[in-house]
């Protein structure tokens, strides 16, 4: 009987343990979105880790939502990068990075004045932006013509490109929480009309097409899809996200991907619903779930079949050491929240291994 920590085979490598670090924004790049030293240390030391799902890395320049998040888009990102997989591999960890467009939530403060490009021209509201002027309102974005979009699916497949010179062993594609892909795959984002709108066909259009040319670079067995059909975070909202997640699921199927990355819920608490139930009866690949998990919760579905694996986000802020602490029922060190975004190695790196 499969549990949290034993092997897990993905159809490209075997991960050691079912406890996967979820992508963390950290916002610890230079102003130029390049990682650095302090990055590398920081993965190097949760490599014990079934997998490292690195942070959301802008695949496209001018598209920051974060101000010091990284990007993918760059020689001299490529050569940062670098620095971080040597160091993961060299602990003996396995590491994905997460391509991402930020859409709607990028803001022209963050890019030098150009404004954000969303599925329709609806912007997000009840929330602010860090900006180097401040706390600022989202702007409203421009609807992106059909005409552009293929910029955008060569931007996702450049990046798999380059993803795979800085060292990663594969990529995951970011569908979730807000970001342009999932703008255009829900309904409460995505107005349009023509071949992207409409339809659940239709508004999965981009996701499925940035899917197959990413997968051109990696091989599909390579590459992971995260999606989030509850989460209201970023102002987000579907009318049927069962019915989005079923469709989605069973579509999947035939592109033989390395995983489905499913958020479970919504950390605001506005919707409510089961998507991991449905996923699990459509999706006949490895699934992994994401959200809320004890260490126990965890073991208890991974043993019931209901996922395939977890993905631990907080817990991984404050123990780099989280598979050997959950193996020998070890107490956690408690996150600080004030250091999730700041910079330096306070909250960072500075997190106590545990010893016995």
């Amino acid at each position: 009987m499969p549990n949290l920590i034993s092997e897990l085979r993905l159809t490209a490598m075997t991960l050691p343990n079912r406890i996967i670090m979820a992508p963390l924004t950290r916002c610890r790049a230079n102003n130029d979105h390049e990682p650095n030293v302090l990055m590398a240390e920081y993965y190097a030391q949760r490599a014990s880790a079934g997998l490292i799902i690195a942070e959301a890395t802008m695949v496209m320049e001018g598209n920051s939502a974060f101000w010091k998040e990284p990007g993918i888009y760059s020689h001299t990102q490529i050569s940062a990068w670098q620095q971080v997989t040597t160091a993961v591999h060299s602990a003996g960890g396995r590491i994905f990075l997460q391509l991402w467009h930020g859409g709607r939530a990028c803001h022209p403060l963050l890019n030098r004045g150009i404004q954000p490009v969303s599925a329709s021209a609806i912007p997000i509201l009840g929330d602010e932006v860090h900006t180097p002027e401040g706390r600022k309102p989202y702007v409203t974005p421009r609807e992106i013509a059909d005409s552009e979009i293929p910029a955008i699916i060569t931007g996702f497949k450049i990046a798999a490109e380059n993803a795979k010179a800085a060292g990663f062993d594969g990529v995951e594609i970011h569908g979730a929480n807000g970001y342009l892909l999932d703008q255009f795959l829900r309904d409460g984002t995505n107005k349009r009309n023509g071949a992207y709108g409409g339809s659940i066909e239709k508004r999965a259009r981009l996701m499925l097409e940035v899917i197959e040319a990413v997968s051109q670079v990696w091989g599909s067995h390579s590459v992971g899809l995260r999606i989030s059909p509850l989460n209201s975070y970023n102002d987000m909202v579907d009318s049927d996200p069962v019915g989005l997640t079923r469709w989605l699921a069973k579509y999947l199927n035939d592109y033989n991907l390395a995983y489905l990355h499913v958020i479970r819920g919504d950390i605001l608490q506005k919707q409510k619903g089961n998507v991991i139930t449905p996923a699990r009866a459509d999706y006949k690949g490895i699934l992994i779930s994401n959200q809320g998990y004890t260490p126990e919760e965890a073991e208890s579905d991974i043993e019931e079949g209901i996922i395939d694996a977890i993905a631990f986000g907080v817990p991984f802020i404050a123990n780099p050491d989280l598979p050997l602490r959950i193996k020998n029922k070890a107490p956690l060190n408690q996150a600080n929240p004030a250091t999730f975004y700041t910079s330096g190695f306070e909250g960072y790196t500075d997190y106590p291994f545990w010893h016995t």
